[in-house]
């Protein structure tokens, strides 16, 4: 049964992964794969869902090798242009490797299993070897999400309950921007993709369940429940901590953080930001003056 299920939830997560995107969006990874000896590039997001090319493009570009750093992702942020219309990517760079061990939720982090649970883009690889250890790690990353899930779920319920509470959980262990709910949004923008996935999830992680009708009860027992939460509690419990060690690092070492600081100010605010040498130098030390001339805007607008 889990062999069966294993190859179910992998040939699905392939699938997945080998969904069309935009031609400029697979051009633009491409070329930022290619900067280096990259292994895959992942494209993630709302832009993925949308198609849209307005706003960020979110990608993972993942190196090979072992881990390079001790606090990761290293982000940077890019821009160009693509047929008269200019394209801005965030991207975040780790090993594939360290991505494959979060992903089995053999790290402290949450954030790769909890959001390659989500839909994603293979947008590029290396060869087919790289294909492959891409879809184990995000198969992995679907079985460490749906056993947290269970274990924080009811003992009986729909798979919309499951993944409901598991996404209010791992929301709740970040510092996050989003409302309260942003666990319903994420479940109706992308109802396709999570239907039947927990089920496939389930059987491939080697946890039996019965179906009635649209519920599931999955079999977890009291001793695994137990030790699953327990590895829970101490991930949630350093979750912020570290998340702040994570921005106080991308606020020396994220490269173009000033662009990107600029196009998002003059989104929000129409307020154009000249980027200056010093402010590319040094952004935070730029911020005060930056943000001061922000607030001095809104005052005039308003």
């Amino acid at each position: 049964m889990v062999d069966r299920g294993s190859s179910a939830l992998h040939e699905r997560i392939a699938d997945q992964l080998g969904r069309q995107v935009d031609p400029a969006v697979a051009r633009f990874a491409e070329d930022l794969a290619r900067e280096n000896d990259m292994r895959a590039m992942l494209f993630y997001g709302s832009n993925l869902r949308t198609g849209s090319l307005e706003g960020v493009l979110d990608f993972y570009r993942l190196l090979p090798g072992p881990r390079h750093e001790r606090i990761w992702p290293r982000v940077s942020y890019h821009e160009r242009l693509e047929d008269g219309v200019d394209l801005r990517a965030k991207l975040a760079t780790m090993t594939l490797p360290m991505f494959a061990k979060a992903a089995r939720g053999e790290t402290l982090d949450t954030t790769i299993w909890a959001r390659f649970v989500q839909p994603a883009a293979l947008v590029w690889h290396r060869d087919e070897q790289a294909r492959l250890e891409v879809i184990e790690a995000v198969a992995q990353a679907a079985i460490t999400a749906a056993r947290l899930a269970v274990a924080l779920g009811p003992r009986r319920g729909e798979p919309q309950e499951y993944w409901r509470g598991l996404f209010r959980e791992t929301y709740r262990a970040e510092f996050r921007v989003e409302k309260a709910g942003r666990e319903n949004d994420i479940l109706a923008a992308n109802s396709e993709h999570f239907q039947g996935l927990l089920p496939l999830a389930l059987e491939a992680g080697g946890i039996a369940y019965t179906r009635t009708g649209e519920q599931l009860e999955p079999r977890m027992t009291p001793k695994e429940r137990a030790r699953v939460l327990a590895w829970w509690r101490r991930r949630r419990r350093l979750g912020k901590p570290l998340n702040l060690a994570r921005l106080a690092k991308a606020s020396t070492t994220f490269e173009g953080a000033a662009r990107y600081g600029a196009w998002k100010i003059e989104r929000h605010t129409g307020m154009p930001v000249e980027v200056t040498p010093f402010r590319e130098r040094h952004p935070l030390l730029a911020a005060p003056a930056v943000l001061w001339k922000v607030r001095q805007h809104r005052k005039h607008q308003g």
